[in-house]
């Protein structure tokens, strides 16, 4: 199963807000022994958002949709979603139910009565609008649930909130539920620091490592002016199992040797 983020807000792109949910979705993900495949950001334009959400909902993949399923003027997820499916919206029954928890919580925590048909509340039960289809994702914070809905390529796109004290629990939430059975090690890595050499005459060795090893990748993280280690190439290989991966390393060591290169500290992640 891959892993994909899609990050959604106007304040995003144009650096109102910086953005912390992609390095937060790859530890969630590490955590579980899983990791991120890909991520994409898109301001508040219906146009873009559903068609990064069809290609979501096409990719097959599990993918998490951070932001826009308020209910104010900018927040077009929802919208998008049903669009991107070609199915209706409607007031999801649970969703309305836990909003309106809510408005009486609100009510009762401010001493005033409470008011379901109050139009400033009756707006709020938008935020319950889901497109056909949707499963809600528990929301612990205020009980305002975000949801799921199902792609035909048998993935699947969650959306939550984009505030992160929302979201990052309720995407904890869909892991642990949804992809529990998915948990491993994870992959490892092992590499080296390699001086003065430059990466296009690496770059042999590094396709015949990819060549020998189908399950193991390598990798190539250049500095030209890293504070301890100066100018130098990262070089290494990352894989789920142990047993290759090693016999990958060790190819890479020797070939190394073979190139004369000067080593500096090994790294095991």
């Amino acid at each position: 199963m891959e892993f994909g983020l899609l990050i959604i807000g106007d304040e995003i792109l144009s650096g109102k807000r910086q953005d912390k949910h992609l390095a937060k979705t790859i530890e969630l993900l590490a955590e579980r022994g899983l990791q991120l495949a890909w991520a994409r950001y898109a301001g508040d334009d219906r146009a873009r958002i559903t068609a990064d959400l069809r290609d979501a909902f096409a990719s097959g993949a599990a993918v998490f949709s951070c932001g826009g399923i308020g209910a104010t003027p900018d927040d077009h997820t929802r919208q998008c979603a049903a669009a991107a499916l070609g199915v209706p919206l409607a007031l999801h029954p649970q969703a309305r139910d836990l909003i309106l928890e809510r408005m009486r919580d609100v009510a009762a925590e401010q001493g005033l009565p409470y008011e379901p048909d109050r139009d400033d509340n009756r707006h709020r039960l938008n935020m319950g609008v889901f497109p056909e289809g949707a499963r809600l994702i528990p929301n612990p914070y205020n009980k305002i649930a975000g949801f799921t809905l199902d792609g035909p390529a048998g993935g699947a796109v969650h959306f939550v909130p984009g505030f992160p004290v929302m979201a990052w629990p309720m995407m904890a939430w869909v892991l642990d539920t949804h992809y529990g059975h998915l948990r491993g090690g994870g992959q490892a890595e092992r590499s080296v620091i390699v001086y003065g050499a430059m990466e296009a005459t690496l770059t042999p060795l590094m396709e015949a490592i990819e060549a020998e090893f189908g399950d193991v990748k390598v990798f190539s993280l250049p500095s030209v002016d890293h504070p301890e280690h100066g100018r130098h190439i990262e070089l290494g290989v990352k894989g789920a199992d142990a047993l290759s991966l090693g016999r990958a390393y060790a190819m890479l060591l020797e070939g190394l040797a073979n190139h004369g290169a000067r080593l500096g500290p090994e790294m095991v992640r």
